[in-house]
């Protein structure tokens, strides 16, 4: 490993580390959580924004360059703009991104944009109220579609939507997404179904392979043309519609596994360190705060064990796998 950079033993350099601010959430999406809840990490376990801020410094001084907060719902984090006016002025911190469900986003727009967050991810996966409070279970579309509009409105962009692809669910509205991206500059990025946190087949039931979505463009006389890269860290492969004012991105971590260039590490809300959504390994950080060189090394260390892929797709063929998944559930680790 390059002294001074994040590059793991198969070559890989990392820039980008995703920070979840907060395991809660005000929705209980049903492939983020379970129908019963969960129980959420008590308040003093949760990463204070000071150990933020000292783990971002330390991931700044060895190349991460890129930041994205995410949840559970990092909104529900209070006073969420003045941690982003702190990172965006760590020297070498360039972007830093925000996934939310939308909900509170349109109220905060301004202050965000103001901090330095310059792109939003909004999860939307319907766009039918009734269909949104049962995924949701209990949603509202409107406050989202309202948030969607405040995004342009402070001048987020480019500004992504989520839509986590289910079989059964909403695989019926393909066509509507993708008429979407040839109305307005969205990007609507189409997200396979991903078996985190589960310890059983149901997610089976409901995933769905994102070559429907190409299926369903040529039906409609729309060949999608390769375009380049919208900007943004994810391993999207992106499309444009002929004629299209945005465009789409296909995240297929099953069928088509983005690792070979995988740039990201991510830090828990309890303030563990992931070099894999995947898999079960995980470092505290927690015991190192105050202590710089121990959260170097901690960087490196999480590089070290860094496995080559994630194996969904023998998940999905029931194959054996080489670790252990992790049984947190998206919204413990920040997606």
């Amino acid at each position: 490993m390059t002294s001074g950079q994040l590059i793991d033993r198969f070559g890989r350099q990392h820039d980008y580390l995703r920070i979840s601010l907060t395991d809660r959430c005000n929705l209980r999406c049903v492939y983020c959580m379970p129908a019963e809840g969960m129980e959420f990490q008590p308040h003093e376990q949760i990463l204070r924004f000071e150990e933020i801020v000292e783990v971002v410094e330390v991931a700044a001084s060895l190349g991460v360059r890129r930041l994205r907060l995410t949840g559970g719902e990092p909104l529900v984090r209070r006073d969420v703009e003045k941690l982003v006016a702190v990172l965006s002025a760590i020297p070498g911190i360039e972007d830093i991104a925000l996934t939310t469900n939308g909900i509170y986003l349109a109220q905060k727009a301004e202050a965000l944009k103001q901090a330095g967050v310059t792109r939003v991810n909004i999860s939307l996966d319907t766009m039918k109220p009734d269909r949104f409070a049962m995924i949701t279970r209990g949603g509202d579309l409107d406050r989202v579609l309202e948030a969607l509009e405040a995004s342009f409105a402070v001048g987020f962009s480019p500004i992504k939507l989520n839509v986590v692809l289910m079989k059964g669910m909403n695989d019926d509205e393909i066509d509507d997404f993708l008429r979407l991206s040839l109305e307005r500059p969205i990007h609507v990025r189409f997200i396979e179904y991903m078996p985190i946190g589960h310890d059983d087949d149901g997610w089976r039931e409901k995933y769905l392979p994102l070559s429907a979505v190409i299926d369903r463009a040529k039906a409609l006389g729309l060949t999608p043309e390769k375009t380049e890269k919208v900007k943004g860290n994810g391993p999207s492969e992106d499309f444009r519609l002929p004629g299209a004012r945005g465009s789409i991105g296909l995240i297929h971590p099953v069928s088509d596994h983005f690792c070979g260039n995988c740039n990201r590490l991510r830090l828990t809300a309890d303030g563990h360190l992931k070099p894999c959504l995947y898999w079960i390994d995980e470092l505290n950080v927690r015991p190192h705060i105050g202590d710089k060189e121990a959260l170097r090394q901690l960087f490196y260390r999480a590089l070290a064990i860094k496995p080559e892929n994630h194996e969904m797709a023998q998940a999905l063929e029931r194959q054996a796998q080489s670790h252990t998944p992790t049984l947190r559930r998206m919204s413990q680790i920040g997606g």
